[in-house]
């Protein structure tokens, strides 16, 4: 469980393939802190640390994580947004984020707004409870966000400087791939909802 707030934007040192699992090896700051089988969220996808050295750590992810996510679009130097599982004894700052990602969207539009930026991100939702809501969480490439001008297949997020400084929303650009996870506790109420009308 991770809460959407990001510890560090690691860079991607090397990329391996392996079959269909590609493997992700990662420099970041708290590197000396990691352990083998610890879970991690990278750009929003909770993936268990596999391997340490001393200038990176490797996590592996299969073909279905890269199907539903960009971390197959990742290259060498990419910045990737990463927070580890949270503490039961800390606050929870953003919202509750499960680290599996529901699918990926578009960057269709980026707007500054006199010392912030609006992000505007169009998707297709593959399922009938990928929705949001205004005022809603949503958590876009890891980053636990606030949902403004929601509609059925796209939605905009406000971007303080200090995101956007802390992120890798700093290399968006317009048509830039992200992982999107909806709002659990609203995936769960809308198939509830859904279940019961019959539809």
């Amino acid at each position: 469980m991770f809460t959407g707030i990001i510890e560090d934007t690691g860079i991607v040192k090397m990329l391996k393939t392996e079959g269909e699992n590609l493997h992700i090896s990662i420099a970041c700051k708290f590197l000396n802190e990691l352990k083998i089988d610890q879970s991690i969220a990278h750009n929003g996808v909770c993936l268990t640390v596999v391997d340490i050295t001393n200038e990176y750590y490797t996590v592996t992810a299969i073909k279905e994580t890269l199907i539903k996510s960009n971390l197959g679009l990742l290259k060498v130097n990419d910045l990737v947004n990463l927070e580890r599982s949270m503490l039961a004894n800390m606050r929870i700052d953003g919202h509750f984020v499960q680290g599996h990602v529901d699918q990926t969207a578009t960057c269709a539009s980026i707007k500054e707004a006199d010392g912030s930026w609006y992000f505007k991100f169009e998707y297709t939702a593959m399922q009938p409870d990928y929705i949001t809501v205004e005022k809603g969480s949503v958590c876009v490439n890891g980053v636990s966000l606030t949902v403004v001008n929601s509609n059925p297949d796209s939605f905009e997020v406000a971007i303080i400087p200090y995101t956007y400084q802390h992120t890798n929303f700093q290399r968006f650009t317009k048509g830039s791939t992200v992982n999107l996870e909806f709002d659990v506790l609203g995936k769960y109420i809308a198939k509830i909802l859904r279940q019961q009308l019959g539809k």
